[in-house]
């Protein structure tokens, strides 16, 4: 299973249990409210957080793909180069 699915289910399961232990507490609403509006920003940082860690991850890899493609495509230039000239030698 993908591990970034298994991390948003857990992220997703963790949400909905704080809610429900919010709404089942004994709490008068106004404190309900303010507790909910607390984890909910402390979600919020987090997504962002595990949003940026994704995009420079992204990026890195990213930087690898050009990186390889970059090498192959030298190399193929460079047998290319090789090719004619033993192309053109035999003639």
């Amino acid at each position: 299973m993908n591990k970034g699915k298994v991390a948003l289910g857990a992220l997703i399961g963790a949400a909905a249990g704080v809610v429900a232990g919010l709404l089942t507490a004994p709490k008068s609403g106004k404190e309900t409210r303010a507790d909910l509006k607390e984890r909910a920003n402390e979600l919020r940082e987090e997504t962002m957080k595990r949003a940026d860690d994704v995009q420079e991850r992204v990026k890195d890899t990213k930087d690898d793909i050009k990186d390889h493609i970059d090498n192959v495509v030298s190399r193929s230039e460079a047998k290319m180069k090789e090719n004619e000239k033993k192309a053109s030698d035999k003639k």
